[in-house]
Parts: C-alpha cells; structure tokens; sequence
C-alpha cells in the first residue's frame, strides 16, 4: 500500500500516463464525430437508399478491416519493448515485419472482397437499390486496404515509441481530408455514394504518408538501421510475430461475435427496443473511446518497462493508468446516473424509444465502472505480447456471454444487457486472475523473448 501512495504522489507517473492517453482520446473522439458527418452530407441526397447503401457498405467495409486491427495491436507491445530494451535493430525490424504482414493481407483482402460483398449481401434484407450502393461504396472502399492497414502498423509502431502526439495528428488528419473530400465530391461535385468512398480512399493514402513522415523523423533522430539493412534480419522473430498477430486475430473475430449476436437478439425484440438498444450502444462505444486512449498509454508504457526489464515502471504505468481510469469511469457513472434522462432525450425524440431506454439505463450506469478494467488489462497483456492469455480469456468470456444469454430467455432485453454486463466482467477477471498469478509466481516477464 505505502508503494501505491508514492507512485500516486509521484507526478511523473502521472504526466506520462496523460501525456500518451489525451492524445488518444481526442483521436478517438474524432471517430464517431466523423461518421455523424458522413451520415450528415449523405443523409441530404434525394433519396433514402443512398444513406443505407454507404451504411451497408461502410458496415462491410469496417468489420472486414477491424477484424485485422490486431497489425495495430502487436506492433505496438514489440516496438515498445524494443524501446525499453533500446535495440534500434529490433525496433526498426518490428516496423518492416508488421508493414510486410500490412501488404500481403491488403492483397489477399482485394483478390477475395468481391466474394465477401457476395456472401454479405446474400444474407442482407436490404433492397436492391441499397446494396447496388452498397456494393459501389465498398468496390471504391477496399481499394483503401494497402493504406489502412499500413495505418495500423504505423500508429501503433509510433504508439510503442512513446510518441502518442503523431497517432493523434495522423487520425485528425485522416479525418478533416476526409470531411472536406466528402463535402466537395457529394456536395460540389455531385458523385454521390461513390464521392463518399473516394473521400474516405483518398484520406488513409493521406493518413499514410503523413505516418511515414513522422516514423522517418523518428528513424532518423533515433539513428535506427537503414531499411534495407534492416531487412536482411527480417526473419528474425517472425514465427513469434506471426503467432501473437494470429491469437490477437482469434480474440476479435470473437469479440465481434459478441456484438453481432447481441444486435442479433435484440432485433427480435422489436423495432423500439432495437433503437433503445442502439441509443444505449453509442454510449457504451463512447466509453470504448475514452477507454481505449488509456489502454493504448497502458500498452506503451508496460511494453517499455517489460522490454527495460524493470518490476518498478510496470507497477507504476499500472497504478497510474488505474488512477485515472477509476476516475474517469466513476464521473461517467455518476454522469449516466444523474443526467441520464437527459442524455437520452438529446439522443431521440420519440417518446416511446425513450421510455424503453431508460428501463435499461441502469445498465449503462453499471458499465464504466464494470468495463475499464478489461480494457486497462488489455493493454497491460498487449504491451506483454501476451495473446495466448488474451485469446483464452476472450473464449472465456464469450461463453460466458452466451451461457448468460441462453439461461436467461425469460429476461427478454435484461437478459441481452446482463450477459453483455457479465462478458465485460469476465474479460477483466480473467485477465486479472492470469496476471496475479504470473505475478506471484514470478513468471509475467519471464515469457517475453527476444523479438
């Protein structure tokens, strides 16, 4: 307890963990404001089947790239390690592996995304006029792939060297080209759905190459091996690299299971409490954003002090991160509980979804406090490059989800949010109970091997 107090006094705990965390939370925050935007200047055009088909196909097109968000993931824990260990080698290996590994999924997502849209659209209810713009949007979408997945790498290549101003200046900029693109093809220029995608196209190449500027400025101060140099090593820990992404990979098709079957049930429900559902959704994908600004400074920082080796900063990025965390969630919480009602009737104003949403508030008002530590746990075994115990704890997790959701059919939508509630919980126990065992046993570092 004395140690927790010192860490908690300590202010360069403190600086740190804001330093790399603010950045990654205003990018976040720039993510939804963007699809409000999107949604805003299609939603304008003459007809309804043009809002849906973008909505069809920028669904498609962002589960499909999410999916491989683990790039992302896995790059950041190896590089901040190789930081702590101050191997410019290592580091400079880390980026070419993970860009390498970007460009053979981008050509594999492109040779099979027409039989993906087929597969999709043959299980959708939409109309014929939506998924034709449906599959428009997402035709000009993959076209995207190379640079969105080298995005992935790049923000998190720069994430793991401590450097969360980048990421955050990379994502605003996407974001503004992409606003602006969609305002002058949809608006000026009148390409409608295919305006959209280009926007969106045009604006990760932009992301991509303003992420290359800043990885080369780094290289560069840091001294790192030429890339070609670099690439002779390249095989050097691949087979570890290829297994963390792998497990990583497992642990999001999962969680994307999750979601889809609670979507899934809901829409059994009915339309009122689909909508309910969804308003409740957007409120808990916002403490998914601010979350994972956090997460994202628990990766860095963890992987930093496992590659340096040191006991000491792995407790402090922890304590810290915590801190702040507890802090923020309880304001959420108590936020949700108080102004509730308030948030809701900003959200909609049809009376009956707002009455079906406020029954099921109390289980927004449980989840900040419920949720953060999987989320702070994450990157705890992120920063480790420990996805074997992420994949496990995820399956873990997941059947608890569907056991809750299957013994609990009398429940109706309280039984869909009691099963989400108990998924959240799993994930951090899970995690937790992997973590202080290892740590007792002395065996948390032991694992990490040189990369």
């Amino acid at each position: 307890m004395n140690s927790i107090y010192q860490t908690l006094l300590n202010r360069t705990v403190h600086r740190q963990v804001l330093w790399l965390a603010i950045p990654m939370v205003l990018s976040n925050i720039t993510v939804p404001l963007l699809g409000l935007v999107d949604t805003a200047v299609i939603g304008h055009l003459s007809h309804a089947w043009y809002l849906g088909g973008v909505a069809l196909g920028s669904t498609l097109i962002s589960v499909s790239l999410w999916l491989l968000g683990f790039l992302r993931m896995s790059t950041t824990g190896l590089t901040a390690q190789a930081v702590g260990r101050a191997n410019r080698e290592q580091q400079a290996r880390v980026l070419l592996q993970g860009l390498a590994m970007a460009m053979l999924l981008a050509c594999g997502f492109l040779l099979i995304h027409q039989w993906i849209v087929d597969v999709a659209f043959h299980f959708s209810d939409a109309s014929d006029k939506v998924k034709h713009y449906g599959e428009q949007y997402f035709s000009i979408r993959v076209l995207s792939a190379p640079a969105a997945l080298a995005n992935y790498v790049l923000l998190g290549w720069l994430l793991g060297t401590q450097n969360a101003k980048a990421p955050m200046w990379m994502v605003i900029l996407t974001n503004i080209v992409n606003v602006s693109c969609d305002l002058w093809f949809v608006v000026g220029l009148e390409w409608q759905v295919a305006g959209a995608a280009w926007a969106s196209v045009i604006a990760d190449y932009v992301g991509t190459i303003f992420a290359l500027l800043c990885v080369w400025r780094y290289w560069v101060k840091q001294h790192l091996p030429l890339p070609w140099v670099a690439w002779r090593g390249s095989t050097q820990g691949l087979s570890r690299f290829i297994k963390l992404n792998r497990d990583i990979f497992l642990r999001s098709l999962c969680l994307q299971l999750v979601f889809s079957f609670m979507t899934f049930q809901g829409a059994a429900l009915g339309d009122r409490t689909v909508a309910a559902n969804a308003i409740l959704m957007s409120f808990v994908m916002f403490i998914s954003y601010g979350m994972d600004g956090f997460a994202y400074a628990m990766e860095a920082m963890v992987g930093k002090a496992i590659g340096a080796d040191s006991r000491q900063r792995l407790k402090e990025a922890m304590i810290g991160t915590v801190f702040w965390s507890l802090l923020i969630c309880s304001g959420l919480t108590v936020v949700f509980g108080v102004l509730g009602d308030t948030l809701l009737g900003f959200m909609t104003n049809i009376a009956e979804v707002h009455h079906i949403a406020l029954i099921y508030l109390p289980w927004l008002v449980a989840m900040p406090l419920v949720s953060m530590w999987c989320f702070l746990l994450d990157g705890v075994f992120i920063g480790a490059t420990k996805g074997i115990e992420m994949r496990n704890s995820m399956f873990v997790a997941a059947a608890t989800f569907f056991v809750v959701l299957l013994s609990t059919p009398l429940l109706g939508n309280h039984g869909i949010w009691l099963a989400m509630l108990c998924f959240m919980a799993m994930r951090g126990l899970t995690l937790a109970f992997v973590l202080t065992r290892q740590w007792r046993q002395q065996i948390f570092f032991s694992h990490v091997e040189n990369h």
